[in-house]
């Protein structure tokens, strides 16, 4: 019987491409642009679920009729959970990767379904899967948020460090995710909860690894600039009929007020990833060793 080779593992196999594509580019480009092109690269490659949920929302919008015999909203109930299986077949997420998602999911949901009933906004269309006004794909928009995060501190090999107690950033994330139903009956707090953002990571860095080199920036503010592109990606529901808040017309631009309540709910996204990813924590500082590429040696 022969012997089969084990396949080298995802992340070395990952590591390798990105290697070849570096290689490539570095023969043909200067080295700041082969950074940039490989960050975009592996910025699409993390968030290729909430691309592709982004796709079926404006796909739909342009195509759907209204005498066919499926809602739209239900063939996007299809469509996500086409894509969840996919990721788990095709191996894009781990398992344990996807059970946190699932969790960010269900409490994504939960938020759908008070956000809804209290006005904040409204799902126009109508279809058979939707409870309580929440089509039941909504909170696969969630689940996209906590896939990017699981998947990019994969993709990037990050680690956050020095990183604060643990149990302060439960009892801030659960802070946050209970204001977003105390607000409607008490006082908000969220100017409050991105101080304590601030005060509690001011000095957590992001390390992470576009090629060989690691580089770093403040976790606040790569919070602040996923929340812009996630703002961005709202304004697609929006535009696309698939969601309106209260009082907005279908092309009415989304508040900029709304990228705040995105920060916030980032982090509730990523102490929910970081449940089940805390080898990418350090309570110390970190310093990388950066290493030495060793050059190719000449065939022969």
């Amino acid at each position: 019987m022969i012997a089969r080779t084990p396949s080298p593992p995802r992340q070395s196999r990952t590591r390798a491409l990105e290697h070849r594509m570096g290689d490539w580019m570095r023969a043909r480009l200067p080295d700041w642009a082969v950074e940039f092109v490989m960050f975009v690269l592996k910025q699409g490659w993390a968030c290729l679920f909430g691309f592709l949920m982004l796709v079926g929302l404006i796909v739909s919008d342009a195509m759907w009729q209204p005498h066919w015999a499926i809602h739209r909203y239900d063939a996007l109930v299809i469509w996500a959970v086409g894509l969840q299986a996919a990721f788990l077949v095709f191996r894009l997420e781990t398992l344990q990767e996807a059970k946190v998602i699932a969790l960010f999911h269900l409490t994504g949901t939960a938020m759908e379904f008070f956000k809804v009933s209290a006005g904040s906004w409204a799902y126009p269309e109508p279809g058979l899967l939707k409870v309580m006004g929440v089509p039941l794909f909504s909170g696969f928009m969630y689940a996209a948020v906590g896939s990017y995060m699981a998947r990019v501190i994969r993709i990037f090999e990050m680690r956050f460090a020095p990183y604060p107690p643990f149990w302060t950033t439960v009892v801030l994330a659960v802070a946050i995710y209970v204001n977003f139903f105390a607000h409607h009956y008490i006082w908000d707090g969220r100017y409050v909860l991105i101080a304590a953002t601030f005060v509690l990571f001011a000095r957590t860095r992001v390390w992470f690894h576009i090629g060989d080199t690691p580089r770093w920036m403040p976790l606040p503010l790569a919070a602040f600039l996923t929340s812009i592109f996630l703002w961005i990606a709202e304004n697609v529901g929006t535009n696309t009929g698939t969601w309106l808040y209260a009082g907005q017309s279908e092309f009415d631009m989304v508040s900029f007020a709304k990228m705040g309540s995105w920060y916030l709910l980032l982090y509730v996204s990523f102490v929910t990833v970081t449940l089940v990813l805390r080898d990418a924590l350090s309570r110390e500082a970190w310093e990388p060793r950066t290493p030495v590429r060793q050059p190719a040696q000449a065939p022969g």
